[in-house]
């Protein structure tokens, strides 16, 4: 779960970086494995809902490193971002098994959640551009 801001600056710079820049997601990410970013909003304090999903892409990789940009030192790993339109939540809500518990939201405060392969599927034809 991020801004869509700042997973724009991502596919700028074809890198995945998660949960404030710690190592521990990433390293739970193995090369193949596809990565979807879902924007709760567009800038990181808005109030206002986006609730998109805003990007996918491949780890082409298991390459992990640490940027430096001066007091903030992230670990980051390389991502080769799909062509992809932003998808409104609900466009795809119905058909996603992640969604489909009560409260399934709850779960991405912690950054990095597991889709099964069905809704990598779903998100990915529906992303599609």
């Amino acid at each position: 779960m991020v801004s869509e801001a700042h997973v724009r600056r991502g596919e700028e710079l074809g890198i995945a970086q998660l949960n404030h820049g710690k190592r521990s997601g990433l390293s739970r990410i193995r090369a193949g494995d596809t990565l979807v970013y879902y924007s709760p909003t567009r800038q990181r304090e808005d109030r206002v809902p986006y609730q998109c999903f805003t990007a996918i892409g491949i780890v082409p990789d298991d390459d992990i490193w640490q940027a430096d940009e001066g007091d903030f030192k992230p670990y980051r790993r390389r991502l080769a971002y799909l062509p992809a339109r932003p998808v409104p939540l609900e466009e795809v809500r119905s058909r996603l098994h992640l969604t489909a518990e009560p409260n399934w939201g709850y779960q991405l405060r912690y950054g990095l959640v597991p889709l099964d392969v069905h809704d990598v599927e779903v998100l990915g034809e529906a992303m599609k551009t």
